[in-house]
């Protein structure tokens, strides 16, 4: 066994040699695909083109997935180039989502699922001030609910749609999973029917709509 360690200990710093050096090169060609990205921006900003186009971005994911010959995961090609996507557009111009707030809310998390997290953040108090945000141009985009699997529709969120000018350009599903924490004995409630309260409403999916003016 001590034979065989610094021969393994070489292995390794072999192989974080060679993924420093791998780094490097994704970091070059990230920069590279960024200048392209700046130069598309510029062109679409002459052209008075939107800067988000996500059936753009849907086509770009859905093609690397289908070319992925792995080891990584089809699955995790969707959130890697999402993310590199959402550097590259704050490039072009910021990206200003609307949501239910405040911070780390499902709303939040939908919209960091669809954009990248490259974004600007607007959390708003309420649906209609969502709405509202992106109608007057305080946002460019806004998410919010539509329906859930344990209650059904967002009867608000709908409501809204009838009376605002803003169109649905995209939808994402969220899954939810509530836990319930306590310290022991602090709690005097049966705990059956604590249990069956979680058992109820303890997991479902959440639709959302994004939306732009």
């Amino acid at each position: 066994m001590p034979a065989s360690a610094p021969r393994d200990a070489g292995d390794l710093a072999s192989l974080r040699e060679r993924i420093d050096a791998i780094d490097r090169e994704l970091l070059g060609l990230l920069n590279r695909r960024a200048e392209v990205a700046l130069a598309i921006g510029a062109l679409k900003r002459a052209e008075g083109s939107p800067a988000f186009r996500p059936e753009r971005e849907a086509a770009v994911i859905d093609a690397l997935k289908a070319g992925n010959t792995g080891p990584l995961p089809h699955d995790s090609v969707a959130p890697i180039w999402r993310e590199i996507m959402s550097a590259c557009r704050a490039l072009e111009t910021p990206t200003r989502v609307a949501y239910l707030g405040p911070s780390a809310t499902f709303s939040e998390e939908a919209a960091l699922g669809f954009f990248g997290s490259s974004i600007v953040k607007v959390p708003c108090a309420n649906f209609d001030e969502v709405f509202h945000a992106t109608s007057a141009g305080s946002a460019d985009f806004g998410v919010v609910p539509v329906e859930n699997s344990s209650e059904g529709v967002v009867t608000r969120s709908l409501d809204l749609f009838l009376t605002t000018p803003l169109i649905i350009i995209g939808e994402t599903n969220l899954y939810v999973r509530h836990n319930l924490l306590r310290r022991d004995d602090s709690l005097v409630q049966d705990d059956r029917t604590l249990n069956a309260g979680i058992a109820n409403r303890g997991r479902f999916l959440f639709a959302y709509s994004l939306f732009a003016p």
